[in-house]
């Protein structure tokens, strides 16, 4: 099936985002989790799963969309060195949403004021025991990236095009030192790999927006 994504640009593809995205009602009813390709696997009960947000931070340039992905710091003692998107646990009384924006100022520098929330995307359960909220917002072309070098290595942008395009997307057979071998989502572009809860969570943004024709 043939991409839209070069079809749409500008108002209306923003337009189109938002229209595809859940509203700001918590939590959503769809999920996704690391049984999809490995059914055989035992995630966290549910009464011990950690809540979790992360923002998807589509920032507009010129020449079209980008994606803002960090990659983790060498000294944390989880997912070292890997890319995500800003995030980290939700606070007892926030939302998604406000968790997102306020992981997202705290590792890379990024004003709340600068983002357009659009909504949230399909929510993903780990084996490691999180339950995590994409959310998905707008970022100003003035925005300039002031990474907290105690959990952020490095601040870098992929085209939107590219991650939204399913040929990206490969599966491949992972070996983990804790826990078990199991099947992810990866995708590689300009020497960098992102893979894991990353990249399955890029996917299920793809499938969202893009995964029916609307021709």
């Amino acid at each position: 099936m043939e991409s839209i994504v070069p079809r749409l640009s500008g108002p209306a593809l923003r337009d189109h985002v938002r229209s595809r995205l859940d509203s700001w009602e918590y939590p959503p009813a769809q999920a996704g989790s690391d049984l999809d390709m490995n059914p055989t696997l035992v995630l966290e009960e549910p009464s011990e799963l950690r809540a979790a947000a992360v923002l998807v931070p589509l920032v507009e340039r010129s020449g079209g969309l980008n994606v803002l992905l960090t990659r983790r710091a060498d000294t944390l003692r989880r997912h070292t060195g890997q890319i995500a998107f800003p995030g980290g646990g939700i606070d007892l009384g926030e939302t998604p949403w406000q968790a997102a924006l306020r992981e997202a100022h705290e590792e890379v520098g990024l004003e709340p004021a600068m983002v357009e929330l659009a909504g949230m995307s399909t929510p993903f359960t780990t084996l490691t025991g999180y339950h995590v909220t994409p959310v998905v917002g707008f970022v100003h072309p003035d925005f300039q990236a002031r990474p907290n070098p105690d959990e952020v290595a490095e601040v870098f942008e992929t085209p939107f095009d590219f991650l939204m395009d399913a040929a990206n997307h490969q599966r491949e057979l992972r070996e983990f030192p804790q826990g078990p071998t199991r099947w992810v989502y990866s995708i590689r572009h300009d020497e960098r790999v992102i893979w894991g809860i990353t990249a399955a969570m890029v996917r299920t943004l793809y499938e969202r927006l893009f995964g029916q024709d609307d021709a």
